[in-house]
Formats: structure tokens, sequence, C-alpha cells
């Protein structure tokens, strides 16, 4: 009965609310929710056309997703929508199966991230060190950046390229009569970004610069590549067709797509918590709204989502109270499908790839990529390991590849910090002091450090009758510890040396009953609570000969 109420507290835990909205400050929401729906215009534009499923999916994901996200999501401020980091993992799936394989990708990566949330794995999902992140962020800035080149030189590439080899190609195979207007568009818009965005941290300087360059190369009459068509209306909700042959090529990229849109949705959640005059967040219920919010993508026809860490920081500096700004943002983005489908189609995609140059340099903190190489060489290797892997591999190998090489480095890092350390007894000096030796044991007793202790602890003098082994220092002592610290108290005790433990903290009690470590003493009764006690036991031992 306990475990089925407390299922359900869990459950009612993830559901929206009426609490939700009674904080809400309507007018500044509006404002924040119409800010932002033009901040995030070009953005989902450019990347639906990076993605190659075309701009209309780009703004179906941001009208659908940041609709559901931020009614369902655990973050009162979030905007979702497509992000760059999403587009790389897309762009070659696009490539090798088609359109209809992204919305299929989509409701499977949605199920897979509304688990997550369900088996509530928000906050382990939070953990990842903040080096795999900065390296992870700076591999995807580098891969969104090559994958603009092609648009920037108004040259199609062979679908499916990797991206640094699909920027050479752009290069070589550039028709310079066209490749002149559309890097002249480029340096226009980035120029405009850049210029303009000094003026106020809220202010639309994407879209400001796509409709300057927008209008110079409509009214210039310039033959460059455009958006093209886009739909007057929302598609009609579909579910994908499912073909489960498919579904198998697609697991391990709809993991990778998960996994991704897990972590930089919590990430994104947890700035935006930082922010001044913000709250907390509620990971595993922003994971539920996450999951929901690409099968919803996918059933419109968009592609998976993820928070948005630059539109979700607009949307805090706009005075956004409560998720009815993000509401606000994707009705304002839903108006300009069903009004301005028209005007939007005229946009070059020179443009759309001078949005992104800017956003993948925004992406890359440089204040924090000092700070990580400044701080371990540990830090600084697991950064530039990440960041090379994603750009030359694969992101979820990234990821994984960056937080065993962490792991690895502080299991080493903490190895180094343990050791054995032999102190004085206390009271006075006496001649029999000799033959007894007193270690302290520092730090953990673990499989990385164990094997090194152990030597130490084993290379006593022979002349020593009684060891004392002080534990209350230990701060880890799992089962590889704990065994060969048994092996080396069973081969003292071979050697004819009596041995004792002081301290053992009762956290490692059960460890030490189960590997041996108390049976491997030269009697259960020789575990102290004190060095005194134990002192004198020792003492007494070597004064009647042991």
């Amino acid at each position: 009965m306990r475990l089925s109420s407390s299922i359900a507290d869990h459950l009612k835990f993830l559901l929206p609310s009426a609490d939700d909205y009674r904080e809400a400050n309507w007018r500044r929401d509006v404002v924040a929710g119409v800010t932002v729906g033009i901040v995030a215009l070009p953005l989902a534009l450019a990347f639906g056309v990076s993605s190659g499923v075309g701009a209309a999916a780009g703004l179906v994901t941001a009208i659908v997703a940041g609709l559901i996200a931020a009614a369902f999501g655990g973050s009162h401020v979030q905007v979702s929508g497509p992000t760059g980091a999403m587009v790389v993992i897309l762009a070659p799936i696009f490539a090798w199966h088609g359109a209809s394989s992204i919305m299929l990708l989509s409701v499977m990566a949605g199920l897979l991230v509304f688990a997550f949330g369900l088996l509530g794995l928000g906050k382990a999902i939070s953990l990842i060190p903040w080096s795999v992140v900065e390296g992870f962020t700076l591999g995807i800035a580098t891969l969104i950046a090559l994958q603009q080149v092609p648009m920037a030189m108004g040259v199609e590439i062979p679908a499916g390229v990797n991206s640094l080899y699909g920027a050479f190609l752009a290069v070589q195979e550039a028709d310079w009569a066209v490749s002149a207007f559309t890097l002249g568009i480029v340096l226009v818009t980035v120029l405009v970004i850049v210029g303009t965005s000094r003026i106020s941290t809220t202010f639309p300087a994407s879209l400001v610069a796509v409709v300057v360059v927008s209008l110079a190369a409509f009214f210039g009459n310039l033959a460059v590549p455009t958006i093209g068509q886009l739909p007057s209306s929302l598609p009609a909700p579909s579910l994908p067709y499912v073909d489960f042959s498919l579904m198998r090529q697609l697991l391990p990229a709809a993991f990778a797509v998960a996994m991704l849109a897990a972590i930089e949705s919590l990430l994104s959640a947890r700035v935006a918590a930082g922010m001044p005059g913000q709250g907390s967040y509620q990971p595993d219920r922003e994971l539920v709204g996450q999951g929901l919010a690409s099968i919803g993508s996918g059933i419109f026809g968009g592609m998976p989502a993820t928070g948005a860490i630059a539109r979700t920081a607009v949307n805090v500096k706009s005075g956004a109270t409560s998720r009815v700004s993000a509401i606000v943002h994707a009705i304002i983005l839903g108006a300009v499908v069903y009004l301005a489908a028209g005007l939007v189609s005229h946009i070059p995609l020179a443009a759309l790839a001078g949005v992104l140059f800017v956003t993948a340099f925004r992406m890359v903190s440089t204040s924090s990529v000092c700070k990580i190489l400044g701080s371990t060489r540990g830090d600084g290797l697991v950064f530039w390991i990440t960041a090379l892997i994603t750009v030359v591999f694969d992101l979820v190998v990234a990821i994984g590849l960056g937080v065993a090489i962490a792991v690895l480095w502080a299991v080493y890092h903490l190895s180094r910090l343990s050791g054995v350390v032999e102190l004085p007894l206390p009271g006075e000096r006496q001649q029999t002091d000799d033959k007894i030796a007193y270690f302290r044991l520092d730090g953990s007793m673990f499989f990385g450090a164990a094997e090194r202790i152990v030597t130490e602890l084993s290379d006593v003098h022979r002349s020593t009758g009684v060891v004392i082994l002080s534990m209350s220092h230990v701060g880890i002592l799992d089962a590889s510890g704990a065994k060969q610290l048994a092996d080396v108290f069973v081969e003292l005790n071979e050697r004819g040396i009596i041995t004792m433990i002081k301290g053992l903290r009762p956290e490692h009690l059960k460890a030490a009953q189960s590997v041996g470590i108390i049976d491997a003493l030269s009697s259960p009764t020789y575990l102290f609570d004190s060095i005194e006690e134990a002192a004198a036991s020792a003492r007494k031992l070597v004064a009647e000969g042991l």
C-alpha cells in the first residue's frame, strides 16, 4: 500500500496544476512571450533548414513542442524548440533514412525521455561533469558552423557527408558568381546581428538582420537560394508509419537524441533557475514535459525538441514570471505560419547561415573554457577530448568517453590522496613500543588505491609484534579495498604479527564483516573505538611476550 501511494504521489508531482499559473504576471508574460517569439522565428527556420527536414518542420517544432513543453515541463520559464545540438544529430539521419524517419525518431526519442522522467532519472542525468558539458558544447558549435558553409557558399553538397568534409566540398565546388553574393549576405547578417545586439539583450537582432538582407536580396533581384514555399497552416496530426525494421535501425539514434534532449533541457532549466529572481525547477517533470513535446512534434511532422538556453535567457531577461510567456511565444510563431508564410519563403538561405554562425560562436563561453583549462590537467584533458570526439565521431560517444575519462581521472586523483601514515603511540613512550606499529589509513580504501596501500602496510619491519590500523579517517571502503585489507591482515598473522583495528566507522562495518576483515584480525576482540584502548592492549601483549 505504501509503495502504490508513493508511486501515485510521484505521478501527481509530474502533472500540471493550477499552481503553475498562480504567480503569473500576465502583462509581463505576454510581453516576454512576444519578444522571445520574435527572437525564435529566425532560429526555428534556420535549424529546420540546417537539419535537412526544412524550414516548415523547424517552425512546427517550435510551435508544437514549445507549447507542450511549456504546459507540462518542470521549469516555469523554459522555452523549448529546435536547437543546434539536435540539428547535428538529425542531419545525417535525414540523409540516410529520409524525412519520414525524423517523425518516427522524434516519437521514439520522446518516449525514451518521457520514461527517463517517470523513472526519476532527472537528477542522475544532471551529474555529467562540467568539463564534459563544455567540451561537448564546443564540439557542437564547431559542427554547426561547419554545416553552414554550404549554405554560405550557395552550394548543394551530397547528403550525409561528414560536416568537415562537406565544408571542404562546398568551398571546392563553389560558383563564385553566386558565392560572392551569398557570402556578402552572410557577412551583412553577422554585422547587423553583432551591431544591433548592443542595443539591448532582448532586442531581436537576428530577426532584424534577416529582414534587412531579405529586403536587399528581393529588391536587388539577387539570384540566391531562398527558403522556398512554406505551408500556410499547421499540418494535420498523424502517427508516423511504424516500420519495425526502420525502428531497429533508428534505435541507437533515438537513444542518442533522447540523451541529448534530456541533458540539454536540464542544463537549460538549471541555468534559468540560477538567474536572479527565478525559483527552482523540477528535473523529472522537465523530462516528462520534453518527452511529450518531442512526441507531439513528431505527430505534427516536426523534429525532436529540447530546452533552448539562449531563448530561455531572453525569456527571463524580458520579464517572464511563469510558463504563460513560453505559451505566448508558441502562439506568436503559429500566427507567422498562418499570416506570413508567403513573406518568410523569400528569406535567403545564406541569411539563416549567418544567424547560425553567430549562434555557434555565442554557444561557447570563453570565460568557462578558460576556467576549465586553468583548473586541473584532468579537466582540460576531458574538455578537449570531448570536443574532438564530438566533431570527428559521434555526440553520444563523446559524452560517454568524456564521462569515462572524467571518472578515471577522479579515481586516479582520489587514489593519490589516499595513503598510510605511521604515527607515534599516545602517552608516555615505553621500551616495548618499538615492537608496536601504529598506522593511520587516510582517504579511501577502494579498488583504485587498495593495492598501493596494502603494499605500504605489508612492508612492516620484521621485529614488529603488533600492528594497529586506524580507520577513522577512511571515507570510502569498497569490496575490493576490504578484500585486500583482509588479505594483508592474514599475511601479517602468518608472519606472527598481531593485527588490531581502531575506529572502524559504522557505515564500513557491514563491508568489513562480509568480506572478512574482522575474521582476519588476530582476534575478533581486537576492534577498538579509541587509540588509547588499542595501545594499552598492544603494550600488554608485548609485555607478556605476545
